[in-house]
């Protein structure tokens, strides 16, 4: 029971700094789970991510996984309900404020520099959960091509994704 006790703190404080979404944060949440908690291992991470990212439904289903992968059903719900509870009760009170402005020029700053905030804040995540999967040539040509890929053409992000799994089939990565 510790352990759930554990759980729901840390992810519940872990929901205050996750501006942005979970994906803002990843590496801390890896290294919370995978380095200092031992919830899980690097590849559960990695495979827990990747579900999470294909699956339809919340960017915070890496945290449910965990959960789950910890006590099962009611992990699962108390890591939902810790990544949930704390940011939604403040982002319900820091939209009241915003929306109470009278100034547009203030609101529209401030949404302009959360925006750019949070596009940073996953920018930054994605670059070094790529540092740290990634062990091989191969693996870092596939994250490099992957990015030239999204950001000159309109593929879908599916074909990028069978790619990807095609390749580890084939044992290139």
């Amino acid at each position: 029971m510790s352990a759930l006790i554990g759980l729901f703190l840390k992810l519940s404080a872990f929901s205050l700094i996750a501006f942005g979404g979970v994906n803002a944060l990843l590496p801390v949440l890896f290294n919370l789970a995978v380095n200092q908690e031992h919830w899980i291992d690097v590849q559960t991470f990695s495979d827990y991510f990747a579900i999470a990212q294909a699956a339809p439904g919340p960017n915070f289903m890496t945290v449910t996984l965990i959960g789950w992968h910890m006590h099962g059903v009611l992990g699962a719900l108390i890591a939902t309900l810790a990544i949930a509870w704390p940011s939604s009760i403040l982002i319900y009170f820091l939209q009241r404020f915003i929306m109470g402005m009278q100034n547009p020029l203030m609101k529209t700053s401030i949404q302009y520099a959360a925006a750019a905030l949070a596009i940073g804040l996953v920018l930054s995540s994605a670059w070094q959960i790529a540092l740290q999967i990634n062990h091989d040539f191969a693996a870092y040509a596939l994250t490099i091509a992957t990015i030239a890929i999204t950001v000159l053409t309109r593929w879908h992000p599916l074909y990028l994704i069978a790619i990807g799994a095609a390749l580890g089939m084939l044992g290139f990565v």
